[in-house]
């Protein structure tokens, strides 16, 4: 075994102590293809209001524009699937008479919990190489975060656009490391979605306009969480009971009925998150809305959009009692 390949092996080990459930290993370079399917997407409209992502197009294609010098992208799966059942056995999160929130929305902020693990894994690999320039990432930069994963061999894109692996599904979360250090580089996977459809089906809006294109404007995690203003009167009722977020594609994808359980118990549901009644929501007020979304993902639709949620979902709950 090489120096840089007994390197490599260090670090990936590493992230497996630091409770990463996968960590893979990709050269730095401009993502081309990603460039103008990129592009595309933007110019038809795809992203809706997210006029964000429009911004840093060059930093979100070329790492090199985010870490000068930067040969080597390092990707990290840290899963947040658990057993409701076990963790939770007087609780319920799949009722569907009751407002939903995404699964990985139910623990602690993502945000915080990987960048704590890879400021962590950063700094043993700078130790490992003598010094080192880079970044850690965790969804809050110009970063593409799935063309990395799949470049490191840590899955495939699946037809809902999500990344899927065959022993964690696609429940999980996805951070890296961008380093002006060489590693021994992971191939990529190929696809095994085959001739399946069952996310394009089962998407209640749509989205899923055609396999591996996702019209962001038209899901229910956009309307839930990143539209500002009324949720359009012909996707109100497609909405269902979801209040933040949606998992219809996820739990519909056979890849997800055995994925492995993860390990890291601060991503996992708290109790106080899961088995409220749709009065509880209803009569949620600004102060308890503090209290429970204090380190939580939820945060992001702000107290007004969650309000806003709570009403569509109530209406289509009770349409769906009478």
């Amino acid at each position: 075994m090489t120096d840089l390949e007994k390197k490599t092996e260090a670090v990936r080990e590493i992230a497996e102590r630091l409770g990463f459930e996968a960590c893979g290993f990709s050269r730095a370079c401009r993502l081309e293809d990603e460039e103008r399917r990129l592009e595309e997407w933007l110019n038809h409209g795809r992203h809706g209001t997210m006029s964000w992502m429009e911004r840093h197009f060059d930093k979100r294609v070329d790492p090199t524009k985010l870490v000068p010098g930067a040969k080597s992208v390092v990707s990290v799966l840290c899963s947040y699937n658990q057993d409701f059942g076990k963790i939770h056995p007087e609780k319920k999160q799949h009722d569907r008479t009751d407002p939903k929130i995404s699964k990985y929305a139910l623990g602690e902020d993502y945000h915080q919990v990987l960048k704590e693990k890879l400021f962590s894994l950063f700094h043993f690999t700078e130790d490992l190489m003598g010094g080192l320039a880079g970044r850690v990432f965790v969804d809050s930069a110009p970063v593409l975060d799935k063309a990395w994963a799949v470049k490191s061999g840590l899955g495939w894109i699946g037809k809902n656009s999500n990344l899927l692996n065959k022993k964690l599904g696609s429940w999980f979360f996805i951070g890296e490391m961008i380093l002006d250090a060489r590693f021994e580089y992971d191939k990529q996977l190929a696809d095994h979605c085959g001739s399946c459809t069952r996310c394009i089906d089962a998407c209640p809006t749509d989205a899923i306009y055609e396999p591996y294109r996702v019209d962001g404007s038209k899901c229910i995690s956009y309307f839930t969480i990143e539209l500002r203003g009324e949720v359009p009167d012909e996707y109100q009722s497609q909405i269902g009971e979801w209040i933040f977020g949606c998992d219809i594609c996820q739990d519909v994808c056979p890849w997800n009925r055995k994925a492995r359980k993860g390990s890291e118990e601060r991503l996992f549901a708290r109790e106080d998150l899961i088995g409220h009644d749709l009065d509880f929501w209803e009569e949620l007020d600004l102060d308890t809305y503090r209290q429970l979304f204090r380190k939580s993902a939820v945060k992001r639709a702000k107290f007004e959009g969650l309000k806003r949620n709570i009403e569509v979902a109530s209406r289509n709950l009770r349409k769906q009692r009478d």
